[in-house]
Parts: C-alpha cells; sequence; structure tokens
C-alpha cells in the first residue's frame, strides 16, 4: 500500500506540469549568452519571472530569481542606515538566523496566543523606535500552525511609521491571496519546491524596483545586477509553471483542503480527546493542522507513524533533530512539555480522502499502542 504524505509545508511533491517543463530545460543554454541557445534559456526564465509577476500584480523587473527562500530573506533584510528590524515573534530561521542588523537594530513582535502577530504589541514597537526607519518581516502563514497573519493591518501600521513590511509568502502562496494589493507588502519572497515546483529556485519580488536590495551574491551581473551567478533554468522554468498552477487552481484547492483537514481534525478529537489543537481559534489556511497528545513525544510519535507508512511532522522541516521545542509555539505561551508533544500535517495537491481515512484507522491504533505503554512503560 501506497504511503500517505502529510508534509507539504516541508516540501511539496513536483506538479506534473513542474515536472515535464524542468524536464525540457535541463538541456537548455546559458542564459546570458546572446546566441540562439542562449536565447531560448533567457526566454525560459522571462516566462517564468512574468508568471510570478502576474500574480504578485507587480512588474517582471521587480522579481529576482534566487536558490530558494532562505537566500530571499538574506537578501531583503540587508539593513540600511537609519533602519530597525522587527520581526515576528514565529518567523521561520532564515528570518532569524539570516537578516544583518546589528543586534541592538532589532525587535521581536509578540504573538497572542493563537498565534498571530500581536498588532497591539506591534504599536507599542513602532512608538519605541520612532526616529528610526522601521522593518517588520512578518510571514503571510505560519509553516507551524498555518495560522494566517495580519499582514496588512500590520503594513498600514508599518507604512504609517514610514516603515517597510518584507513578508514571507512561503507558505501562503497558492492558499491564499499574496498579491502586494493584498498584503500591502513591499516586499514578497517565495520558495519553488513549496509549491510543488523543483528546489534550488526562489523568488524576491519587489512593489517598486527602488525597493529591490543590493546584491548579495555578486559575480557577473546576471539578474540584471541584484544577483550574480549562472541562472538554474530548469529549476525556474518548473517554478514559474508551478506557481500559474498554484495559483490557478487556489480558490477551488482552499476548499477542497479545508474539508479534508476539517475531516482530520474532527477525526483526531474523536481518537484522543486530550489533543490539543493550535491555532485553531483564528483564521488558518486550509492545509494545515498543529496539534499536541499530552505526554507523547512529538518524535516518538512521528517514528511510529513513519513505520505506518504515514509521513507528517514535529515542526518546521529546517528545525528537525533540534530537541528544543518549537520557538513558534513559546512565542504563543504553549508551555514547553506540551510543545515537545506537538505535531504538523500538512496537505497539499497529493492529499486525498481515503488517506484522510487510512490515516485516521492508522492514529487510532498508535495512539492506543502508545497510551498503553505510557501506561505500563516496564
Amino acid at each position: 500500500m501506497s504511503r500517505i504524505y502529510f508534509d507539504h509545508n516541508a516540501t511539496s511533491p513536483l506538479r506534473p506540469e513542474a515536472r515535464q517543463a524542468f524536464l525540457q530545460a535541463l538541456e537548455a543554454g546559458n542564459a546570458s549568452s546572446v546566441h540562439a541557445e542562449g536565447r531560448a534559456a533567457r526566454a525560459l526564465i522571462e516566462s517564468a519571472r512574468a508568471a510570478l509577476a502576474a500574480t504578485l500584480g507587480t512588474k517582471p523587473d521587480r522579481v529576482v530569481f534566487v536558490s530558494g527562500a532562505t537566500e530571499a530573506a538574506n537578501m531583503a533584510l540587508q539593513p540600511s542606515e537609519g533602519q530597525f528590524l522587527l520581526i515576528g515573534g514565529g518567523e521561520h530561521p532564515c528570518v532569524f538566523a539570516g537578516h544583518g542588523f546589528a543586534p541592538d537594530r532589532v525587535a521581536q513582535v509578540a504573538l497572542d496566543g493563537q498565534g498571530r502577530l500581536d498588532l497591539d504589541d506591534l504599536r507599542e514597537k513602532l512608538a519605541v523606535v520612532k526616529g528610526l526607519r522601521p522593518v517588520l518581516a512578518l510571514q503571510a502563514v505560519n509553516n507551524e500552525t498555518g495560522v494566517i497573519q495580519p499582514v496588512a493591518e500590520a503594513a498600514e501600521q508599518v507604512h504609517g511609521a514610514g516603515g517597510l513590511l518584507v513578508c514571507d509568502a512561503v507558505q501562503g502562496y497558492g492558499r491564499i491571496d499574496c498579491a502586494f494589493n493584498a498584503t500591502g507588502a513591499d516586499l514578497v519572497f517565495l520558495s519553488s519546491h513549496k509549491l510543488g515546483g523543483p528546489k534550488g529556485a526562489g523568488a524576491l519580488a519587489a512593489i517598486r524596483r527602488d525597493l529591490l536590495p543590493k546584491a548579495l551574491v555578486r559575480g557577473g551581473g546576471q539578474e540584471r545586477g541584484f544577483r550574480g551567478g549562472t541562472e538554474n533554468v530548469a529549476a525556474i522554468a518548473g517554478f514559474g509553471v508551478a506557481a500559474a498552477q498554484a495559483e490557478l487552481s487556489r480558490a477551488a484547492e482552499t476548499g477542497r483542503l479545508a474539508g479534508l483537514r476539517d475531516i482530520l481534525q474532527a477525526g483526531v478529537l474523536e481518537i484522543a480527546p486530550e489533543v490539543a489543537i493550535f491555532g485553531s481559534e483564528v483564521a488558518r489556511v486550509g492545509n494545515t493542522m498543529a496539534f499536541a497528545l499530552p505526554g507523547l513525544s512529538a518524535e516518538t510519535m512521528v517514528a511510529a507513524f513513519d513505520v505506518e507508512g504515514v509521513a507528517l511532522s514535529s515542526g518546521s522541516a529546517c528545525s528537525s533533530g533540534k530537541v528544543t521545542p518549537s520557538h513558534v509555539l513559546a512565542a504563543m505561551g504553549v508551555p514547553p512539555d506540551q510543545a515537545r508533544s506537538a505535531l504538523r500535517m500538512s496537505l497539499g495537491w497529493t492529499s486525498r480522502k481515503e488517506e484522510v481515512v487510512r490515516f485516521l484507522e492508522i492514529m487510532s491504533k498508535v495512539h492506543e499502542r502508545m497510551r498503553r505503554r505510557l501506561a505500563n512503560p516496564s
């Protein structure tokens, strides 16, 4: 029997259309060359750039292709004189670890108990840094809980203080409207493989060309001087197709995946009434459910499900292997013991109802076995 893959927030399987585009572009030439082969490669890149720009509501010359969202975050969060960085408490490690600001020019904005950015705390932080130009780094959607962040409301506050908002749209793109006119963001970054595109490609986009930061990777002047190095033509081609597909199917997929997630949630609650579901009282994207089974180690549960043919996670894939509880749950005020029991299921374009039904059957068996073991450790 085939495995059940419920870890789309870590990476989403390659979409058939993206695979085809990727394979067809593998033999493409160097996009910086002026001969026919080079021009063909350039056309593939520019087609992908135009596709992303159209879905974000900006112009193609304001989209820069990079190796992934981590590089995009590092590029976007280079400090300029007089700037002060504010970071939402649940941001991805690429934001916390990837910025270039001095420690005395960085502050964290709190989350509330449901995992949303605390707009009152943001207002207070903006008042404290008055006289400096604030830059707020904020996710569209949290990668661990699926909670939708109040980006537009935050952008209004930040712009009122003369600042900029950099939006990590990695988990939101294709699930909610991440266009500039919807978010109010100034800069947005994306990752190909979260959309069902190839790994090794990402993008940083700006609402205005003058907002694009200086090159982080310098070399031959590729990407109009914003990112040196020969472009990964095949990955970019697949990225463009995956992005277009994700946006084209967004409305239908939102409802479909939310329906599956609701069946999962009801079934999990029936199997384990003691379960805690994170962010369930606020808006979440339809594909994600984060929950904790008190007293049961997340690491042990992930391994038990893996043996039964189910792939899920204990949080961010970029933090796997760490023994400390999730910083996202800590920012929400979740007790460490409960956070150590946290699991995440994330659905995507391959997910089907029969998998949900089969997962609940497996969970019932795994949960009963683990509870027995906990009650009788000998």
